[in-house]
């Protein structure tokens, strides 16, 4: 997918007073987590096993939103065998993708409000975070369940965005990898970001990026550019 990194449309872009960024798979690596957790649920709750494709594509809301949906009435049976399962495993296997600790730190010398906004369960994202050292960059952490209502609607950017006292608007920059993350950045009305390369192009039909960055490198280059923008003269 490609698509400008300094316009959205014909109009100017805004350099970001705030960045929201998704966390699985956007700043670390965490499909076979997932997908380890998800297929052991799966197998103690009579379901057929899922591939890693499947995992990768179908996987998008939160707990409380996705279960009921695979598991009717005993999905909160589900989520705790899930949970369960994903505690185990998940502070042992976490990685940073390639190059976000690098970008963080850079963006957070721009003096750039950073946030995450999560489907992951709350207390899971927050002691990741904090396993890899990372809490110091950002000012919220919101997960799933800490809003009353998960993304992609509004409410968790709206959470996360309230220490800064920043608005949800064009100068806040939501970053993910999914459409469920350009969705949420839509009905918050902020600027929908891809980080990274799409699953797939179709998934993008509806909610697409307005920028799109292949790396971390280049996204940062690109807030840098757009902060010596502003910080130019007029003539």
């Amino acid at each position: 997918m490609t698509i400008p990194s300094f316009a959205i449309g014909a109009a100017p872009i805004a350099r970001p007073r705030a960045i929201l960024f998704d966390w699985d798979n956007t700043l670390v690596d965490s499909w076979a987590t997932i997908h380890e957790a998800l297929n052991f649920v799966m197998g103690a709750m009579g379901k057929p096993e899922w591939s890693l494709d499947d995992t990768r594509t179908r996987v998008r809301l939160s707990l409380r939103e996705s279960f009921p949906m695979h598991f009717g009435e005993r999905w909160r049976e589900a989520q705790t065998i899930y949970l369960d399962r994903f505690r185990e495993i998940h502070l042992e296997r976490l990685t940073p993708l390639p190059g976000r600790e690098a970008m963080l730190h850079s963006l957070a010398r721009q003096e750039i409000f950073l946030g995450v906004v999560s489907n992951k369960t709350g207390p899971l994202l927050r002691r990741e975070v904090e396993r890899l050292g990372w809490s110091g960059f950002f000012g919220s952490i919101v997960g799933a369940g800490d809003a009353s209502t998960d993304k992609p609607a509004c409410e968790p950017v709206h959470l996360a965005l309230a220490p800064s006292g920043i608005p949800a608007g064009e100068d806040v920059w939501f970053v993910g990898d999914t459409a469920i993350d350009m969705e949420c950045a839509k009905n918050s009305g902020c600027v929908g970001v891809l980080l990274g390369d799409a699953i797939s192009d179709d998934e993008f039909a509806r909610f697409a990026p307005q920028l799109s960055f292949a790396d971390e490198a280049t996204l940062f280059r690109s807030v840098e550019g757009l902060w010596f923008d502003a910080a130019r003269p007029s003539s």
